[in-house]
């Protein structure tokens, strides 16, 4: 919006939510940008535009091997200018460099300072600072004369024709009547990306069925609406291939257990202790913050048969794969089902958790009981299609304080198993891995451009976020630099009459 304004358009943003930023106001505020910004120059770090490019197209790493090399030339090229215009705009960045990360060789990460004012904030949990960044670019936008319509939710994108001519505008709804908007010089689809959406994320993966929640829900959705929305009028995706290409943040492993949402470094409970009124409304649809584990020797990790399924310490994608594993159940061949955490009183002590709400959430996602044989009874859940057979969760548990008492985990090589699981109460805590990246949509020129199944231009649809495909970098740094690109390419737009 910024860089459209900058460059003599006028700016309708359009936005479901009831506040802007989607996932970027609970980000940990990561922008990943290098090429010579003088945030390097400060630090000593040399860099240029040709060893971004270089890096991001290296063949030894998952997270570059899989990109289209003209859209990451173009990132490349663009990296040190977006940084010294987001900085224009009234962004804030805290004084360290870090890195390298991904595919980096040297250090290109920054972080954004928090927004100063808590009721503007989604989240105060420490590293969740991306309110810094988008505040500080609303402020310019707003300022720069943008137009900003909340709960407004895009329904389709209008052109001339399903599949030709050029694009008019969009639909959209607003309390439960439709809003059209006309666009003379272009659309830009950023609608975040797909993963709340079940059908368009099994696409890429059809092991990712209901059960799997996203990251930064239930603040915000990437809800895939951008993508269907220009499918519908003839674009392509691009790059499928990174979405599976098991590396990055596709999937993650929960680490806040016993809420529905428990991403590993974002707790929706500090909004609830805080009294932000814009954090009591997220965490009244989060319910709670959950347990934190710091050890996984402090819980077993079982499937919805009620059995370990690998080294609980593991976090590669060898362990996602069996989370998601086919486990018998012949009414739900894909997804693996929940994942529970099952342990003791002890683990409790010495965790200093606190296993009632608000920390955890007792409607579906949280259980406890005097044996562990009554505990399996009590597992009820939307995705616990079958109740976890007592015999055998006991069986597990018998078997695991066994390993215990030897120091050798003989069925997944735990390292040295430290804990039984033995003095009552017992629990059952969700810890389904969460989904995370978009790392894969519509398909794009260098100018974000949206491109067709026939390979040609939808004239005046554009697409930049984690709704574009072709390049598989996790964060910020590629949604900003797009972002401006297509802000500066939709306002050279000659328009219609």
């Amino acid at each position: 919006a910024v860089s459209a304004l900058d460059h003599g358009a006028s700016v309708i943003m359009v936005e479901e939510n009831t506040d802007i930023g989607g996932h970027g106001m609970c980000s940990g505020g990561q922008v990943h940008l290098g090429g010579g910004t003088s945030n390097q120059r400060k630090f000593g770090v040399e860099d240029s535009a040709d060893q971004v490019f270089l890096d991001w197209i290296r063949h030894d790493h998952a997270s570059s091997r899989y990109s289209d090399r003209d859209l990451v030339r173009a990132f490349a090229d663009e990296n040190a200018a977006t940084y010294e215009f987001l900085i224009e705009n009234g962004v804030r960045f805290q004084d360290h460099l870090t890195g390298p990360t991904a595919a980096s060789t040297v250090p290109r990460q920054q972080r954004s300072v928090q927004w100063p004012v808590a009721s503007e904030r989604v989240t105060a949990y420490p590293t969740r600072v991306g309110s810094g960044l988008v505040r500080g670019l609303e402020a310019s936008a707003r300022e720069k004369g943008a137009q900003v319509l909340l709960r407004h939710k895009l329904i389709s994108i209008v052109r001339e024709s399903p599949s030709a001519g050029r694009v008019l505008g969009i639909a959209t709804t607003y309390e439960g009547r439709t809003v059209n908007i006309r666009a003379t010089k272009g659309v830009l689809v950023a609608t975040g990306g797909s993963t709340s959406n079940v059908d368009l994320r099994r696409t890429f993966d059809p092991r990712l069925t209901e059960e799997y929640q996203v990251a930064g829900e239930p603040w915000s959705r990437q809800s895939g609406d951008g993508e269907i929305a220009a499918m519908a009028v003839g674009a392509a995706l691009w790059c499928t291939a990174n979405q599976t290409a098991e590396s990055g943040a596709a999937v993650t492993k929960t680490r806040h257990i016993g809420c529905r949402w428990g991403y590993n470094s974002l707790i929706w409970g500090e909004e609830y202790l805080s009294g932000s009124a814009l954090g009591r409304r997220v965490f009244e649809r989060a319910r709670a913050g959950g347990l934190t584990v710091s050890d996984w020797h402090d819980a077993i990790l079982v499937n919805r048969i009620g059995k370990r399924f690998w080294n609980e310490r593991d976090s590669r994608y060898d362990y996602y794969a069996a989370a998601l594993a086919y486990t018998g159940d012949a009414s739900k061949f894909n997804g693996g089902g929940p994942i529970w955490a099952i342990f003791d009183q002890d683990a409790v002590v010495r965790n200093d958790w606190n296993p009632h709400p608000p920390d955890v959430d007792p409607d579906g996602y949280f259980f406890s009981a005097d044996t562990v044989s009554e505990l399996a009874t009590r597992i009820a859940n939307p995705h616990q299609s079958k109740p976890i057979p007592s015999a055998v969760l006991q069986a597990t548990v018998t078997r695991y304080n066994s390993f215990v008492d030897t120091g050798k985990d003989l069925d997944f090589q735990k390292p040295t198993p430290r804990h039984k699981i033995q003095r009552p109460p017992f629990y059952a805590a969700w810890a389904t891995p969460i989904l995370h990246d978009s790392l894969t949509g519509l398909r794009t020129n260098v100018k974000t451009q949206v491109i067709d199944t026939r390979g040609q231009v939808i004239p005046g649809l554009y697409c930049a976020g984690e709704s574009q495909g072709g390049f598989a970098q996790h964060g910020l740094g590629r949604c900003l630099v797009f972002g401006r690109i297509a802000g500066r390419e939709a306002a050279k737009n000659a328009g219609v009459a």
